[in-house]
């Protein structure tokens, strides 16, 4: 089995963890040809500010605390250019986004989502995206997008309960 998972709940260096996540971005930016402006890799900090996935009008509200500007058509447009990067995913069932760790490896993702402290854990298993795509194939069926969100408890919440 072809998988990666993060682990957001083990203890770690956050402001390194942050620091990364825009390096890698900038990277992968320059790679592609792609623009990160000063206002994108700042949503991209502030949706990698936590492990928890993050709504956009939370963003707004941080945004707001330097630029009394900033409105929602501001973030949403931020937003959509960090998906289409692939540096960030927007989990459905939450209507929120979280980083992701290896933008430059465009995937399918999984995620394992806490219902008690609302961490959001990415896995990215080929073989749950592999069998997703064969399955909709034999069915007929063209996917254009998926995302798989489980939902449930995570290690540190389990620990302590």
């Amino acid at each position: 089995m072809d998988a990666h998972a993060t682990q957001p709940t083990a203890p770690h260096d956050h402001t390194r963890c942050i620091a990364d996540a825009l390096g890698l971005a900038e990277t992968v930016c320059a790679k592609r040809g792609a623009r990160l402006t000063p206002l994108r890799r700042r949503v991209l900090e502030l949706v990698w500010n936590s492990h928890r996935p993050v709504g956009a009008y939370a963003i707004l509200d941080d945004l707001r605390e330097g630029d009394k500007a900033a409105a929602p058509p501001t973030v949403y447009r931020a937003l959509d250019f960090l998906m289409e990067q692939g540096l960030i995913h927007r989990i459905e069932s939450l209507n929120a986004f979280v980083g992701c760790d290896h933008p430059e490896d465009r995937h399918v993702s999984q995620f394992l989502i806490c219902a008690n402290c609302g961490a959001a854990v990415e896995i990215d298993d080929r073989g749950i995206a592999n069998a997703v795509k064969k399955s909709a194939a034999d069915a007929g069926f063209t996917v254009n997008r998926f995302t798989v969100e489980l939902q449930g408890t995570c290690p540190a919440c389990a620990q302590a309960a």
